[in-house]
């Protein structure tokens, strides 16, 4: 069976797949999964791994924090928040949010109901010209457009990126790749 780990948008596991790459023979296959379904696979057991947007219903998965990662508001090109470096939530009270389908949503933000859209349907509507969106910084690297700019939001937290998996998987490429996104070496004495 090949080892396989989905990934939700944003997630960058090429570094780490690149150093599976170099250390094993065996194929690894990156799923890209939307956060609304970015533990599915696992808990199917269609996927050995994810790489998630925390938080997470933790039953039955273990999860270890990655990294974190700044939110920010994309706003249209003309918009008069492309001006500043960065923008509060205080400055953001009055905007017309677009809120991309079962996104992570900061409950310190508030929304009106949008129909289900991507994050990058959700840029294009603000593209269009019609409110704000606000994502982690590399959806918004990954959807970029010439019409927007993304712009840091200083007092919203960040989001963090995760690495999970089933607690009944005994399978030891999960504790290889474990290995590997927490820097150890091949020649590590825990494999």
């Amino acid at each position: 069976m090949t080892f396989s780990i989905a990934f939700v948008t944003g997630a960058t596991p090429d570094k780490w797949a690149r150093i599976w790459r170099e250390r094993s023979r065996e194929r690894l296959e990156l799923i890209p999964v939307s956060e609304a379904g970015q533990l599915d696979g696992v808990r199917a057991g269609e996927v050995s791994m994810a790489l998630v947007r925390l938080p997470i219903a933790r039953d039955g998965l273990h999860c270890i924090p990655l990294y974190d990662e700044r939110q920010v508001a994309v706003v249209g090109r003309e918009h008069y928040l492309s001006l500043a470096e960065e923008v509060t939530l205080a400055e953001l009270a009055e905007e017309q949010l677009v809120r991309p389908h079962a996104s992570g949503w900061t409950p310190e933000v508030p929304q009106l109901d949008w129909p289900p859209m991507s994050e990058q349907e959700a840029i294009e509507t603000v593209a269009a010209g019609t409110g704000v969106v606000i994502v982690p910084a590399s959806v918004a690297r990954l959807f970029h457009r010439k019409d927007v700019v993304a712009r840091p939001v200083a007092d919203l937290s960040p989001t963090t990126v995760g690495l999970a998996w089933r607690v009944d998987d005994e399978d030891p490429r999960v504790q290889t790749f474990i290995g590997i996104v927490r820097g150890r070496t091949a020649n590590s004495s825990r494999g």
